[in-house]
């Protein structure tokens, strides 16, 4: 593609991080996406994304489809098509947004795997015999706590606890929106042990390494996966099954999902709602039990 175009991606790309905040996974994903749309335009010998029409969009999200590519994947190339084509509008570079009105293939909606709270239990009350151990339940006790993504928690800094009002404020939540979070008692206790142990250095992180560096996502994974086999817990957990289950237990006591909407950080409910499939028998029990026209009363 000519210079033009290049330099209009840039832009964009440039654009989410400055102007949206993006987290740089997402603007890795965005990266990746329109490469990969730009690379499609060079084979067809488009030099300018103002050629491109929705039958271009189609083909290449079919040529995707074809070889593999789940709906869901699609689904997200295409929103980050939409996003850059509107930019691109607003620069007045095109006259047409061709993704608008593309849509993936359906993609099966899979329900998300969680522990039990046995698990869960048999996972965290257990004794930590060094530092690093320390840390590690202090952060799997936290994301079970309060719901948090991995990227959340990596982002986080001391100064985002508030351990006397038991509460942690998310900075870099997903959209760069912010939230106000509970921290649960056995979080707050596990937080308090590291922080007693936590080596004193210039890094604001929350959880460092035994370095002083700011914990990675992978680090964590990787320490997560080693917890769980010394403990003998048989599932594959990872960090986002820790934030399912508290989901998925926090329905099933209070069955309020607009606020576990809010607690998980969901901007749309429908993505919430998922976590209802779970619970549906116990929910079959409530009602039974407190619908006032369940049973049929006897005289």
């Amino acid at each position: 593609m000519h210079a033009e175009a290049e330099s209009a991606l840039q832009s964009f790309l440039q654009t989410l991080q400055v102007e949206r905040r993006a987290s740089p996974h997402t603007i890795d994903n965005y990266h990746r996406d329109l490469k990969r749309l730009r690379d499609f335009c060079e084979s067809r010998q488009l030099h300018q994304w103002s050629e491109l029409q929705s039958a271009d969009i189609r083909q290449h999200v079919a040529a995707r489809h074809r070889n593999g590519i789940g709906g869901k994947t699609l689904q997200r190339e295409l929103s980050a098509m939409r996003s850059f084509f509107n930019y691109l509008l607003k620069k007045n570079l095109v006259a047409q947004n061709p993704a608008k009105l593309v849509q993936a293939p359906k993609a099966a909606r899979k329900l998300p795997k969680t522990l039990d709270v046995d698990q869960v239990s048999g996972m965290l009350d257990r004794h930590a015999d060094s530092v690093l151990e320390i840390r590690d339940l202090a952060m799997f006790e936290l994301f079970y706590s309060s719901g948090l993504r991995l990227s959340e928690l990596t982002a986080l800094d001391v100064a985002d606890i508030d351990l006397d009002e038991r509460l942690l404020r998310v900075r870099f939540g997903k959209g760069g929106k912010q939230r106000i979070l509970p921290v649960g008692g056995k979080a707050i206790q596990a937080l308090e042990q590291w922080l007693a142990h936590r080596p004193a250095h210039d890094d604001p992180a929350l959880f460092t390494s035994s370095r002083g560096n700011r914990l990675g996502q992978r680090n964590i994974q990787q320490r997560l996966r080693r917890w769980c086999q010394k403990v003998g817990l048989p599932e594959h957990v990872h960090p986002h099954m820790l934030r399912h289950s508290f989901a998925s237990h926090l329905l099933e006591s209070c069955q309020d999902i607009r606020a576990v909407q809010e607690l998980l950080g969901h901007s749309n409910i429908g993505t919430t709602q998922i976590y209802t499939h779970l619970d549906f028998q116990h929910l079959a029990e409530i009602y039974d039990k407190t619908h006032p026209r369940a049973h049929k009363k006897t005289r």
